[in-house]
């Protein structure tokens, strides 16, 4: 029902618009008495066989939702109803901020991909916060956390220490966000120097606090070989818990949108299933050239079983979807988690 009729309606408006009237739409029918346990019945695969351990963590399933979605943790209690394992929440910045200028958000029909250049629009830490206080504990949550894009360079470390500090009560793992190809200064953020400095200097604080949690860098799918060489040698030499492959693209090869539309479009990461092999060529070189030393969170191009079956199989230990929920909907969460029963994956 989503593929042939919710999602064509859908798709007739503005992507952003559509996005912001999805979480009302959610919010307000969970509301209704037993939906979401009609939800509850229809998405949900619940079965031992598919928890996962990793990185310390008891996943129910391997199957989480993106950061980007709920960036400010308002939905991931009614989220939780169509099956996922995990929901990541944020990007979330000390600040709230608006984002960059909008249009900022476009579908690619034909690719089944998006472009966007949001820009860590959030509403800030405190109400970041003051959502995660509702937690009813469905399912592990995930916190990506960034830096507020007018902080001068000399105070990027200080913003990620704030979100982590303040976060550390209220989620279960820890991403540090320095890929997102949408956001100011970007080069200091693929700088090892520096992310060694500020890998450090969270594991630090993270020390301070009677329970440790796991944190993994989120890294782009446009790396070469041999800055993916200095990312397992990052995490190897920091002893990072693990390392989430891939954000968005910058990449525009292959796309059959034609060149005038991605000039109308401009810059912006790319998501969805052009960059699937992308990022399965990542992780299968992570995997490959680390000896499987860190666990890694695929993500990107999935749009079905076998997509996620094919991050698994290339090294991933968990996947997450976004771009793939939209297009093919909460039915996507269940047929992974069934193909992998029926695989016994």
């Amino acid at each position: 029902m989503y593929t042939f009729l919710i999602r064509p309606l859908l798709f007739l408006f503005d992507p952003e618009k559509v996005h912001h009237f999805t979480f009302k739409a959610i919010r307000l029918v969970s509301k209704i008495p037993l939906v979401s346990s009609v939800f509850r019945a229809l998405y949900q695969v619940n079965d031992p066989k598919l928890e996962r351990e990793v990185l310390g963590l008891r996943f129910k399933n391997p199957v989480g939702l993106a950061a980007g979605f709920d960036k400010n943790a308002v939905l991931y209690n009614e989220l939780a109803n169509f099956g996922f394992g995990f929901i990541e929440i944020g990007t979330v910045t000390p600040k709230g901020q608006e984002g960059n200028p909008k249009k900022r958000l476009f579908r690619l029909k034909e690719d089944k991909g998006i472009i966007n250049r949001m820009g860590f629009n959030n509403e800030g830490l405190q109400a970041a916060i003051t959502q995660l206080k509702k937690n009813k504990g469905k399912l592990i949550i995930g916190g990506n956390i960034g830096k507020n894009t007018n902080t001068a360079p000399e105070n990027y470390t200080a913003d990620y220490l704030e979100c982590f500090n303040a976060l550390h009560p209220y989620v279960d793992y820890f991403v540090l966000n320095v890929s997102c190809p949408n956001v100011g200064s970007h080069a200091k953020l693929n700088d090892k120097d520096y992310l060694t400095e500020l890998i450090g200097t969270v594991q630090n604080a993270n020390k301070n606090f009677e329970q440790e949690k796991p944190i993994v860098l989120k890294i782009a799918p446009d790396l070469n070989t041999n800055q993916l060489d200095e990312i397992i040698e990052l995490v190897v030499e920091t002893n990072l818990d693990g390392v989430i492959a891939s954000n968005t693209s910058v990449n525009r090869e292959g796309l059959s949108v034609s060149k005038s539309r991605l000039e109308e479009i401009g810059n912006g990461g790319l998501s969805g299933q052009p960059i699937r092999e992308r990022s399965t060529k990542v992780i299968k070189y992570l995997s490959e050239n680390s000896n499987k030393a860190f666990p890694i969170i695929g993500v990107g191009g999935i749009h079905s079983a076998d997509d996620a079956l094919e991050k698994l199989e290339a090294g991933a230990s968990l996947v997450q979807i976004y771009t793939g929920f939209i297009y093919s909907g909460p039915r996507l969460i269940r047929d992974i988690n069934k193909s992998l029963l029926s695989e016994q994956i």
